[in-house]
């Protein structure tokens, strides 16, 4: 059962660092056919002095341009992106790098959403977000343990299948970046090895990467 999570002490107050007024962009087409023009022109409009942008950066693949653009950014920097989605490729995702920025003393602004967390209300939305996420990852549990159930009352052996499934991939994918887990204890969850996991995701180091201590996250009891 997930209890609803206590606003943490810090999460809605004012930040102590100064802002330094500069806005730096990123922006992220994820298929071949989007164009990155909409993004630039409204990165340029927010303000922002500097813009990265990785091309056509899905699930699948690294995004360099987004590496250089956290190595970029200094204390009391902002970092605008066009919208959530161009930024997080899941919530636990989002949820971490935004953390990690905070922690750098950076703000975070995604314009369509309005969203900035350098206001009460930005860290108030994230904060939800983090109660969200982690009743995800419940749920994620939850359901895998229920089908591995039911495969053994089916009669079904409860090993490690060869292939992974997609749905076995996709729940892989969302609990990677929890850096409460570890890459054996995900494969053991969802009935996989660990070479399984590496085999079908390309991208599970830089997943792993990400898995930041969830500072925006009230402790739990």
């Amino acid at each position: 059962m997930t209890h609803p999570v206590p606003a943490e002490p810090g999460l809605l107050v004012a930040e102590p660092l100064d802002r330094t007024d500069i806005k730096i962009g990123y922006a992220r087409v994820s298929t071949s056919g989007q164009k990155l023009e909409r993004q630039l022109d409204a990165l340029t409009a927010a303000g922002c002095r500097k813009i990265f942008a990785d091309k056509k950066s899905g699930k699948n693949a690294l995004r360099p341009e987004l590496k250089a653009c956290h190595a970029f950014l200094d204390p009391g920097d902002t970092l605008v992106v066009p919208s959530l989605d161009r930024y997080g490729r899941s919530l636990q995702d989002l949820i971490n790098m935004v953390a990690e920025l905070r922690t750098r003393g950076i703000g975070f602004t995604s314009l369509h959403e309005n969203l900035d967390t350098t206001t009460p209300g930005g860290r108030l939305v994230f904060h939800v977000f983090a109660a969200l996420a982690e009743f995800i990852r419940e749920l994620i549990v939850i359901g895998t343990n229920d089908g591995l159930a039911a495969a053994r009352e089916r009669g079904r052996i409860g090993g490690r299948p060869s292939v992974a499934t997609e749905e076995v991939i996709r729940a892989a994918r969302d609990l990677l970046p929890d850096p409460g887990r570890s890459i054996t204890s995900i494969a053991k969850l969802l009935g996989v090895s660990p070479g399984t996991l590496y085999n079908h995701i390309p991208d599970l180091r830089e997943l792993r990467l990400g898995a930041v201590p969830r500072q925006i996250e009230a402790p739990t009891n």
